[in-house]
């Protein structure tokens, strides 16, 4: 009787399936804007790049006056001059500049790891605070991929792509410089030759960010195959799966091992260019600086000088290329990082419009109590939905066409109706998971968008049809909504939802690792895990949709009778096909296809609504005995319903 919460591929009222779009394709972002994107990252580290930066400068600073110390020791090798204070220069030269190198390093590599941290935090607090709707059009596999594999792309892009372009950059203007000083001609064979080779490199550079793009996706895929496989563990071995879900899984690797080798033979061609272009230029420069020589334009030392700088290109050189691939690589990683970053997210403040009220205080005390006993004291809270029209998508039916009912509180009320008649969807909207299509929903006279998020859901206690158990301890499943709560309380709460035997059954009580998703608990124990969290949150007004659907009839006579209790003094709502929890209720709300057809007593419905009348014959005769089957009819279902109205072991009141 209950419909379904929405998945990636909702249902639609009249129970049919719609197709969920295909998990948006991340493009490539434009230029400017992958730049602004990656200087969000890196603002905050700038000071620490603008050191380790400095850092390597210096390192490459010292490495240049090493030339120009061996054209002074070549210079000295023909004269009587001794040439240990240049020895001795050129050594402390190598050993200072590789020690201030190495530290310069250590702060980029630290800095790089800081901005993985703090892009990790901010897309994790980014994605748990996502719209319910949000996350049920995207694979959470893809998601985690986000936060764990494109976000270590990001660490080098963000800081060693922009030192090793800055430091790479002034280096090879220095040295440029420093070479023409020495011979203008051999400068321009030089430049010649790695003008033509950077050409050809260039035409390289978005193959590799195309090739890594597509190796993030497969990887992205990969998560994806692997978290729907373990979720539903038990159920890929009884259908021996193992080996189609297990050939999935592969062919997306083999995807991204495919597009990985792409990217790392782009890359390769890159990086050989670069010892190419030096290899052909230092070939270049020896033949014609040599012809120079012996026509006495340069002497030997200055050739010497300019071979050793020739080669010292190659470090800023190979910088300026890492910095390029690193981009190309790091521009595909922010592409999908920042898809992930646009996806709509739940504010997690909101305030009265113009004009409207506070919403009513959690707690109250009843006139004469002492101020230490105010808390002791729970204000019921009251709920209404005024004409709610509703649909998941705008490409979707709509759920609700113009709800309207009135709940004050405390009491039961129960909600019935066939399946995709848009029961737990009133639950979905009360939680604020998915916002209204017109109407208004209202939780103490005030519209739930007016009320802070937060305060709204520490108000409500919700147990969910599937009952969720999250992996860990026992105990913190229960504090997982209450993690103030006390010894005391969780005892009481334990008792009051059948646990406290269970627990002692435990071999480590509550100490104990329940599994992924609940799996060493019985589907009984899981929902009565989830009714305990909901308890334990002490809330104002309770959601139970189908919590007792998986109890055997003795523990679901007795948390029926802890409902009964809590409804006293909480509003309960209740999605329920069973008519012996519907029977205890306050009120009934019967609905079909997205409206409220009926409001009332059980009794007052079995007489007043068909519809309701069959439903409860149904549920009644799948219980005890009754009317041969085939031969229910509107009067069995009013006769039915009126004997279990009277044998009910508490009295139906009017709504």
């Amino acid at each position: 009787m209950t419909d379904a919460a929405p998945t990636p591929r909702p249902t639609s009222p009249a129970g049919t399936e719609a197709a969920a779009p295909a998990p948006e394709k991340p493009e490539r972002l434009p230029a400017k804007e992958t730049w602004r994107a990656l200087y969000r990252h890196f603002r905050p580290h700038r000071g620490a790049v603008a050191l380790g930066a400095f850092l390597t400068l210096i390192g490459s600073a010292t490495g240049l006056a090493q030339p120009l110390a061996a054209k002074s020791l070549v210079d000295r090798l023909g004269g009587d001059d001794s040439i240990a204070g240049i020895l001795i220069l050129l050594t402390a030269l190598v050993v200072l500049g590789t020690a201030i190198e190495s530290v310069g390093a250590y702060v980029l590599e630290r800095t790089a790891e800081s901005v993985v941290l703090a892009a990790r935090r901010t897309l994790i607090g980014r994605l748990l605070r996502l719209r319910l709707g949000e996350v049920e059009r995207t694979q959470p596999g893809d998601l985690m991929s986000r936060v764990t594999s494109d976000t270590t792309l990001l660490r080098a892009v963000t800081t060693q792509s922009v030192v090793s372009a800055a430091s790479g950059g002034l280096t090879f203007v220095a040295t440029i410089v420093m070479m023409g000083l020495m011979d203008p001609v051999l400068l321009g064979v030089t430049l010649g030759v790695i003008v033509l080779i950077g050409g050809a490199v260039s035409l390289v550079m978005p193959k590799i960010a195309r090739a890594t793009q597509r190796a993030q996706e497969a990887v992205g895929t990969i998560s994806t195959a692997l978290e729907r496989a373990f979720g539903a563990f038990r159920t890929l071995k009884a259908s021996g799966a193992e080996e189609r879900e297990s050939a999935a899984v592969e062919a997306a690797a083999q995807e991204a091992w495919r597009h990985g080798v792409r990217s790392a033979k782009w890359q390769s061609v890159a990086w050989s260019s670069v010892g190419l272009a030096v290899q052909v230029s230092f070939l270049a420069v020896l033949g014609i600086g040599g012809a120079r020589v012996a026509s006495g334009a340069i002497s030997v030392s200055t050739l010497v000088a300019f071979l050793l700088f020739l080669f010292y290109l190659i470090d800023p050189v190979s910088r300026l290329v890492e910095a390029a691939s690193q981009y190309q690589v790091g521009s595909a990683a922010i592409a999908r990082i920042v898809q992930a970053e646009r996806l709509e997210a739940e504010r997690t403040e909101s305030g009265p419009l113009d004009g409207a009220r506070r919403p009513a205080p959690m707690t109250a005390a009843p006139d004469g109590a002492a101020d230490a006993d105010v808390e002791a004291f729970v204000v019921a809270a009251s709920v209404a939905f005024d004409d709610v029209t509703f649909r998941y998508r705008d490409d979707l039916p709509y759920v609700h066409h113009g709800v309207s009912f009135d709940v004050p509180g405390p009491g039961m009320t129960a909600f019935v109706g066939p399946s995709g008649a848009g029961k737990t969807t009133v639950f979905g909207l009360i939680e604020r998971f998915y916002e209204v299509t017109g109407g208004r929903v209202l939780v103490d006279g005030t519209d739930v968008r007016e009320w802070p998020l937060a305060e709204l859901r520490a108000a409500i206690g919700y147990v969910e049809q599937d009952a969720p158990v999250l992996a860990g301890t026992l105990r913190e499943n229960l504090l997982f909504a209450a993690p103030h709560a006390t010894e005391s309380e969780i005892r009481d709460v334990l008792v009051r939802a059948r646990l406290d035997a269970v627990v002692e059954r435990l071999p480590e009580g509550l100490e104990t690792v329940v599994g992924h998703r609940g799996s060493k608990l019985s589907g009984g124990e899981r929902q009565r895990v989830a009714i305990a969290r909901a308890l334990l949150r002490k809330p104002r007004l309770l959601l139970l949709d189908e919590a007792t659907s998986q109890l055997d009839a003795v523990n679901e006579l007795a948390l029926r009778d802890v409902v009964a209790e809590v409804s006293r003094e909480v509003t309960v709502l209740v999605v329920a096909h069973r008519l012996s929890t519907v029977t205890l209720a306050d009120r009934i709300v019967v609905m079909d296809a997205g409206k409220v057809r009926a409001v009332g007593t059980h009794a007052e419905l079995v007489a007043a609504d068909p519809l309701y009348g069959e439903l409860a014959a149904t549920q009644f005769l799948a219980t005890t005995a009754g009317p041969v089957a085939g031969e229910t009819s509107v009067g069995s279902a009013a006769s039915v319903g009126a004997e279990t109205a009277a044998s009910s072991p508490a009295s139906v009141k009017s709504a």
